[in-house]
């Protein structure tokens, strides 16, 4: 099975600069996860709430701090995960783009 993410909107503290690390801004997500279904399915609302509660909680200095825990967390916690492909995106750090970070994940069960 796959699960699709897309758009995931909160604010959060990330960043390095000064104002960054005083006022939320807003980061959106998007994660594709492939798990094997068996009798237990991964409940994707779940994944939100894991995701949100995280960059939330942490108040990441850079997104790359992100790839280096998050990943991690979502296998400890939805140990059915085989895939994961994630993407971070910072909307309004710059005038005339989006910045994004993103990275790919294989598990091994």
């Amino acid at each position: 099975m796959t699960i699709h993410i897309e758009d995931l909107k909160f604010q959060c503290i990330i960043g390095i600069l000064d104002f960054e690390r005083e006022t939320p801004q807003e980061v959106i997500v998007n994660l594709v996860l492939d798990y094997e279904y068996k009798n237990d399915f991964i409940n994707y609302a779940h994944v939100v709430d894991f995701i949100k509660f995280d960059l939330i909680d942490k108040k990441y200095l850079l997104i790359e701090d992100v790839f280096s825990s998050l990943p991690t967390k979502l296998k400890e916690n939805f140990s059915t995960i085989k895939t994961l492909h994630l993407k971070i995106t910072k909307p309004s750090i710059l005038p005339d783009c989006k910045v994004s970070v993103s990275d790919n994940y294989k598990f091994i069960s």
